[in-house]
């Protein structure tokens, strides 16, 4: 076996272990006997590259997925990508744009080629980032949503949906993005406060000199206008019933209406309607049978309708109409406000709301059981603050609009003929087909197939299912082993129109939920409380962070603060932190296998006790961190593992057994540290896989069964909870000895006694010696003079200094620390003289106190003997 590097590098170890993992098969899942965990990818978009927000996620999902191999699972992380149609097709666009190319010049196909040669280009990119950071998914899987059997599903579902009355075609109020060109969700929806401005208008009552005043904060849209309205039981306007108005500029003539929707109180109780630029106003136009005048463009400039400043743009409109309409005497005055305003979150343009015909999904009837089936726990959210707010969405669920103006994606399967009537089908024959059974007869290529294409979450919502060709073929081994999913790892912010609609499509199209649990992530922000973002310069990339940190050090910096649910604030400083962790790791096995064995020599005692000692208490730990997993707390899991390393082996049972500098060590206790080492590396090996194999096969010959990433997950043994107390007073006793030392300024290799006077165990005596360099440890039922005096759980301990320290000195501080504790004392019980204290107080805090008093009483008394004694 090859010399053990000084110091652990990486970049020596990640790409070889992972082409090692990858080679061998140990990330591929096949149907077996075993029983199955499975996590599907949340697909990122096939124009992305790793961020800061995907690092979290992956080594979420990873972290989980380890542990369930080394648990004996069938694990299975599927992998893949999202088509991402409206920014894929905005990438594509640049692209030719770039080459002199418009993309209405190209026909459909031939952007369509672009885009595929886009995609095969870039596409796969971010998942081979994933490689870096340790990512095991099951690669051999890896699916796309545009691929010809997930777009086939997507085809499948929109027919089935169809047949079943779920999707209809309506003319509606839909967000419209002017620079996609296309229709958006809701939910691609971001709503911000702006500083917009507040104009008040006059109209003039039609046939007399009186004049009414609206306030808009999109005046462009008065070209629009086809009505007034006030409420019927608004005293200042009852002269107006029935009465016209005359909007300004294009002097039409409308009608002033009457409805208890506008509020009396609200503004100057007079509300311009516009039923093409406003969905409460579209709503009105509908009961009052209102004319609606579009005077917007697709691209979001004036349309030839509104008569004034035709193609440009509405922003500027904004503003040239309000100087004109000051100019004409009809602005009463412009106020600063502070409004809502929304905006697509891929294109981040100013949402229009637009009349427009549009493919729908009647959402009600599919959310019935995607709510019942969280709120009656069948589904875990962790955390569990989400289930309010899931619950108010769906109560309040509206219909989705799921078609997109774009050329990237799959494409409607409607079809019309000449006169525009339409059938749903998959192709052009079935939909000939179709139209013979209405006794209408076609030709091919006599049919027009629908242009628009639908939305990317309309493929996405099938993934749990698809990815295992579950709508290909309901009962293929796949599916019928693999669904459902165990867990789901993805952020809030799509808890709605991804998770909400994948249960749906569960329910739907399986009879059963998608995944069990679903583990909500949290935004990665900096120190400052910002989120990461490419814009404020805050976000480093996660490829610089592996090449510096190892990405064994980057995971445990990102897990280090990631509670579920709650922000990550994200400090460079924890990807050092976890980089020293595992340098800390690797300084152990380096110090363990430079021991020379000898076969001859008898176990010391305090070996022995440190091994009862540490395996008791490992499995105690094992039990900790089972309940931190079940529960998903995997920052907490990660820093039980932490301390478990750091703290008690590294800190603790290495100082207990090591030998005395260039001494040999005995066989059993070699041994037996080996396998308390290999049992820490399975732990840790769902955090930190890469350092944790390199050691494993430093350890010893391995085969291809007896690698790390498929090592049997530890089991839990007897705890001896009186060797754990005991091991706490021990703790304490040597914390005592060496602060006395460090007091008294006296070197570490002196050796010095220590006497006890009490109820006292001896059983860690041995280890007491060693790591505090005692001479000797003995009884003594009197305080000696010239000591230094500690008490641990009632029990007097004194280390003599007779000869090492000056006795004048010595007893002045003991006077000292004498008053100190006394006036801590008296502060312990007027606490606990306090009625209202003890009555409200919890038991165990008022326990924590009677111990302080019961401490510092026998400190006192101890302090007060050895004061005698030296007087």
């Amino acid at each position: 076996m090859s010399e053990i590097a000084a110091k652990y590098d990486p970049s020596l170890t990640e790409d070889k272990w992972y082409s090692y993992w990858m080679e061998n098969g140990y990330f591929h899942s096949k149907p077996d006997e075993r029983e199955p965990y499975t996590i599907v990818i949340p697909p990122p978009n096939v124009t992305g590259v790793l961020h800061m927000g995907h690092m979290l996620n992956n080594t979420i999902q990873d972290v989980l997925v380890r542990r369930a191999r080394m648990q004996g699972k069938n694990a299975c992380w599927v992998p893949g990508t999202d088509h991402a149609s409206i920014a894929t097709e905005a990438k594509v666009v640049k692209k030719l744009a770039d080459q002199g190319i418009k993309k209405w010049d190209l026909s459909r196909e031939e952007f369509l080629e672009h885009a595929w040669e886009w995609t095969h280009k870039h596409g796969g990119i971010i998942l081979e980032q994933l490689k870096k950071l340790g990512a095991s998914c099951d690669w051999e899987r890896t699916r796309f949503t545009m691929e010809d059997d997930l777009s086939d599903a997507v085809l499948d579902v929109f027919i089935d949906l169809h047949e079943k009355g779920l999707i209809y075609k309506g003319h509606r109020m839909v967000n419209w993005d002017p620079s996609a060109l296309t229709a958006v969700s809701d939910e691609e929806v971001n709503h911000k406060e702006v500083q917009s401005k507040l104009y008040y208008v006059k109209y003039q009552v039609e046939g007399t000199d009186e004049w009414l005043t609206i306030a808009t904060t999109r005046p462009e849209t008065i070209l629009g206008d086809t009505a007034i309205c006030i409420n019927p039981n608004d005293e200042r306007f009852k002269h107006l019933h029935g009465k016209r108005a005359i909007v300004p500029m294009v002097k039409r003539s409308i009608p002033i209406i009457l409805d208890e929707y506008v509020d009396m109180e609200f503004g100057t109780g007079c509300l311009k309607v516009t039923p093409a630029h406003d969905e409460n106003d579209y709503n009105l136009g509908q009961k009052h049978d209102l004319e609606t005048i579009d005077i917007l463009n697709p691209n979001g400039t004036l349309s030839e309708a509104a008569q004034f400043y035709v193609g440009e743009d509405r922003f500027v409109v904004r503003k040239k109409i309000a100087k004109d309409l000051e100019a004409a005497g009809q602005i009463v005055k412009i106020e600063d406000y502070m409004n809502k305003v929304g905006y697509s979150e891929r294109t981040d343009a100013v949402i229009e709301p637009r009349l427009s015909e549009q493919w729908f999904v009647s959402m009600k009837k599919l959310a019935e059981p995607a709510l019942e089936n969280v709120l009656n726990g069948n589904i875990q959210f962790h955390p569990n603050k989400f289930i309010n707010t899931y619950k108010y969405w769906m109560e309040n669920v509206r219909d989705w609009c799921i078609s997109r103006q774009l050329w990237w994606g799959q494409r409607i399967p409607a079809w019309y003929d000449p006169k525009g009537n339409y059938v749903v089908a998959k192709t052009e024959e079935e939909a000939i087909k179709k139209f013979e059974i209405r006794n209408q007869k076609f030709e091919k290529g006599e049919l027009r197939q629908d242009e628009d294409v639908v939305d990317t979450w309309f493929s996405s919502w099938l993934w749990p299912i698809s990815v295992f060709d579950g709508f290909k073929d309901p009962n293929n081994r796949d599916i019928n082993y693999y669904y459902p999913t165990n867990d789901l790892v993805t952020a809030p912010e799509i808890l709605f129109f991804w998770v909400a609609r994948m249960v749906m499509a569960g329910y739907e199209y399986r009879g059963e939920l998608p995944f069990k649990n679903v583990y909500l992530t949290g935004i990665v922000r900096d120190k400052l409380r910002r989120k990461m973002s490419k814009s404020l310069g805050n976000s480093p990339d996660p490829l610089d962070l592996i090449a510096e940190y190892g990405a064994d050090g980057v995971r445990v910096g990102m897990l280090l603060s990631s509670p579920a649910g709650n922000d990550l604030l994200f400090d460079e400083g924890l990807c050092l932190q976890g980089r020293n962790f595992n340098n800390k790791i690797w300084n152990s096995f380096r110090l363990i296998k430079g021991w020379e064995v000898d076969a001859n020599l008898e176990q010391p005692a305090e070996a022995k006790i440190a091994i009862d000692w540490f395996n008791s208490r490992f499995s105690k730990e094992l039990e900790v961190l089972k309940d931190h997993y079940d529960k998903f707390r995997l920052s907490d899991a990660l820093m039980t593992t932490y301390k478990l390393v750091w703290d008690d082996f590294c800190s603790w049972y290495l100082e207990m057994v090591k030998p005395a500098y260039q001494q040999p060590i005995d066989k059993a206790t070699l041994d037996a540290t080996v396998e308390i080492l290999e049992k820490l590396l399975k732990i840790l090996h769902p955090f930190t896989p890469f350092i944790t194999e390199e050691i494993w096969d430093n350890m010893g010959e391995r085969g291809k069964e007896d690698r790390m990433i498929v090592a049997p997950w530890p089991k839990a043994e007897s705890v001896d909870e009186k060797l754990l107390s005991g091991f706490e007073n021990a703790e304490k006793v040597i914390m005592e000895v060496r602060r006395i030392r460090n007091e008294k300024q006296i070197a570490p290799k002196e050796k010095l006694n220590l006497l006890v006077k009490g109820d006292y165990s001896d059983a860690f005596n041995p280890v007491i010696r060693k790591l505090a360099n005692l001479e000797s440890i003995a009884e003594t039922s009197e305080a000696p003079a010239s000591a230094s005096a500690f008490v641990v759980k009632g029990a007097e301990f004194y280390v003599p200094l007779a000869g090492l320290v000056d006795a004048s000195e010595e007893k002045e501080k003991l006077e000292k620390e004498l008053d100190y504790t006394k006036g801590f004392l008296a502060s312990v019980e007027k606490k606990l003289s306090n009625e209202r204290f003890v009555s409200g107080a919890p038991e165990q805090v008022i326990a924590i106190e009677r111990n302080k008093k019961a401490d510092a009483e026998a400190k006192i008394k101890a302090l007060e003997e050895q004061l005698a004694a030296m007087a």
